[in-house]
C-alpha cells in the first residue's frame, strides 16, 4: 500500500516489516483449511510415515482384526462373501489367442487337463484357487502364491502345480542389508528396486503343532512367487486389508447392538409389579400354595403363586394393584443402524443393499446406479490388479511348461481373459439397450457377448453350427432373425448372393 511506501522513505526497516507482515497475512489467507492449526484440529494428530511405515507398523494387527469381524461379524461375513461372487463368480477363463487355430486348440486342451489338478493341496480347482486368493486379498490384503514344479513320474501332464500362501508366512521381521540387496518386511530387492527373493515361514506361524520343528525363515527367488495386493501409494509394497477403515465402526456396532438386546431381555423380564398399601410383608396377593419349611419342623409356610395362564381372572384384595411392565423402544434405532451400516458398506466397497439385503428403500434405477459403481470398482481391480499380477503370470509359466513337456507346438502367450458376467437387473431392459446399441453401431456383437461372460468366438460358432442343423433339418423358429423380423412379419433369408443393398432386407426390422 502507499503508506508502507511512505513509511519506507522515512524508516526502511519498519517499511519492510510491514510488507513483509502484510505479505504473510496474504499467505495464511490463502491456505487450505485443512492445514491449519486452531480449536478444530488440536485432537487431529497426523503422521508424514511411508505406506511401508505404516503397513510394518499396523499392518498385522488390521489383519488379526479383520479376520476376527468376517469369523463374529454377519456383516462382515456377508461382505467377503459379496465381493468374492461378483469379482470372481465361477472363475476368470482364459482363451488362447495365437494366431493359429491349431495351437490355440493345443493350448486350451492343455489347459482345461491342468486347471482340475492345479491346486498343490488338491481340494480346489484353478478357478477355486481364484476365488480363495480374491477372499484373501479383501480379508488380509495381500496373498501369495508360490510355483511347485513337479516331476514328469507326478502323472501330470502339465508339471505344475500352485500353492496359496496367507499373507502371515511373510517373515516381516527380516529389515537388513543382505550385502549390495536390502531386505524390507521380509522381501529382498536388489540395488534397482527389483525384487528378487521373499523370506518366508516354512509354514504358518499360528499353526498349533505337538513338536514344532526349527523355526526359521528361508530364502524364496521372486521367480516362485506372487503377490497380489492392491497398490494404494508408490512405492508400497504390501497391502492392507479392505476392512481398515471400518473395523472400529463395526465393532461400536456390535457393541451398540448388544447393549441394546440386552437392554430389551431386562425389560421383558419384569412382567408385573404388586403394589401393596401395607408393604412387602402384607397378606400375599393371588393364590397361596404351602410349601414345606426348610429347617424340618414339619409346619408349613405360605408360598406366592406368580403366574399367568390363558382366560385367568384374579380377584384382588382392598388396598391392592397391579401395574404391567411397558418395555420402552428406541425410536431411532432402525434410522441408526441404517446409517451406520451405509458408512460401513461404503468402507468396504459394496452397496447398503449388497451388505444387508434391505432393497425396502430402492428401486430399478436407484439399484441400478448403485451396481454399476460397484461393478466399475471391480472391473478395474480385475483388470489392473489381478489379471496383471496373477492371472497373467500363471498363464505364462503354464505356456513355457506345457511347451517344455510336449504339449504344444511352440511358446506363445496371446491371451483373451473372460471374466464372468454380472446378472441383469432387469433382462428386458437390459437387453432392449443392447439390442438399440449394436443396430447404432455403438456395441458389437462380440462386445455384447463378451459383456456376458462368454467367449465370444465359440458362441458365434455355436450360433452358426445350430443355424446350419435347423436350415437341415428344414426347422424355423420364431425365434430366427434370418426369417423373422423383430415385429413378427416374415423375411426371406440372405443366400449369401444377393448384393448390400438386397441383404439389407434381410435385418430385422422394428
Amino acid at each position: 500500500m502507499w503508506i508502507d511506501d511512505l513509511i519506507g522513505v522515512f524508516s526502511p526497516m519498519v517499511g519492510l516489516r510491514r510488507k513483509q507482515a502484510r505479505l504473510a497475512l496474504s499467505v495464511m489467507g490463502r491456505a487450505y483449511e485443512g492445514a491449519k492449526s486452531g480449536r478444530r484440529t488440536d485432537g487431529w494428530i497426523t503422521a508424514g510415515n511411508s505406506a511401508n511405515a505404516e503397513i510394518a507398523s499396523a499392518g498385522s494387527r488390521l489383519r488379526d482384526r479383520a479376520r476376527d469381524i468376517t469369523r463374529n461379524n454377519a456383516y462382515g461375513r456377508k461382505a467377503k462373501r459379496v465381493f468374492s461372487d461378483n469379482f470372481i463368480g465361477t472363475g476368470i477363463i482364459p482363451q488362447a489367442r495365437t494366431g493359429s487355430d491349431r495351437l490355440n486348440k493345443q493350448i486350451m486342451a492343455a489347459w482345461e487337463n491342468w486347471t482340475h489338478m492345479a491346486d498343490a493341496e488338491g481340494d480346489c480347482d484353478f478357478y477355486g484357487l481364484q476365488a480363495l486368493i480374491v477372499r484373501s486379498i479383501y480379508e488380509s490384503g495381500e496373498c501369495f502364491v508360490r510355483y511347485r514344479d513337479r516331476f514328469a513320474d507326478d502323472g501330470m501332464a502339465v508339471p505344475m502345480q500352485l500353492q496359496v500362501l496367507e499373507a502371515d508366512f511373510l517373515d516381516t521381521t527380516r529389515n537388513v542389508e543382505a550385502g549390495a540387496n536390502y531386505i524390507r518386511q521380509g522381501i529382498e530387492f536388489d540395488p534397482k528396486g527389483r525384487r528378487v527373493a521373499y523370506w518366508m515361514w516354512p509354514y504358518h506361524p499360528g499353526e498349533s503343532m505337538p513338536v514344532r520343528p526349527r523355526f526359521q525363515s528361508v530364502r524364496i527367488p521372486a521367480d516362485q512367487i506372487l503377490h497380489i495386493y492392491e497398490k494404494d501409494r508408490p512405492g508400497q509394497i504390501r497391502g492392507v486389508t479392505a476392512f481398515a477403515a471400518v473395523l472400529m465402526r463395526m465393532r461400536d456396532l456390535d457393541d451398540y447392538e448388544d447393549a441394546e438386546l440386552l437392554r430389551k431381555k431386562i425389560e421383558s423380564c419384569f412382567t408385573a409389579f404388586v403394589i401393596q398399601n401395607s408393604g412387602s410383608e402384607g397378606p400375599l396377593l393371588g393364590n397361596v400354595a404351602a410349601q414345606s419349611s426348610e429347617s424340618g419342623t414339619g409346619q408349613n409356610q405360605p408360598k406366592r403363586v406368580e403366574q399367568f395362564r390363558p382366560g385367568m381372572i384374579e380377584y384382588l384384595k382392598p388396598g391392592e394393584d397391579v401395574r404391567f411392565g411397558s418395555p420402552t423402544s428406541d425410536a431411532n434405532y432402525i434410522a441408526y443402524m441404517r446409517n451406520q451400516l451405509h458408512a460401513v458398506a461404503a468402507g468396504l466397497g459394496v452397496t447398503y443393499e449388497q451388505l444387508t439385503g434391505d432393497l425396502s428403500q430402492v428401486n430399478y434405477s436407484s439399484l441400478r446406479a448403485g451396481l454399476l459403481e460397484f461393478r466399475r470398482m471391480v472391473e478395474t481391480l480385475r483388470w489392473q490388479v489381478f489379471i496383471p499380477m496373477f492371472c497373467m503370470p500363471v498363464w505364462r509359466r503354464f505356456v513355457d511348461r506345457a511347451y517344455v513337456a510336449g504339449k504344444i507346438a511352440r511358446v506363445e502367450y496371446g491371451v483373451n481373459w473372460t471374466a464372468p458376467k454380472f446378472e441383469m437387473i432387469d433382462p428386458l431392459k437390459d437387453a432392449q439397450a443392447d439390442t438399440m446399441m449394436m443396430r447404432n453401431g455403438t456395441l458389437t456383437l462380440r462386445n455384447a457377448i463378451a459383456s456376458r461372460g462368454e467367449d465370444p468366438d465359440r458362441q458365434i460358432q455355436e450360433i452358426g453350427e445350430i443355424n446350419r442343423l435347423l436350415d437341415q433339418l428344414g426347422i424355423i423358429l420364431d425365434s430366427d432373425p434370418r426369417y423373422t423380423a423383430k415385429s413378427g412379419v416374415a423375411q426371406t433369408p440372405n443366400d449369401g448372393e444377393s448384393n448390400a443393398a438386397d441383404s439389407s432386407k434381410t435385418m430385422p426390422q422394428d
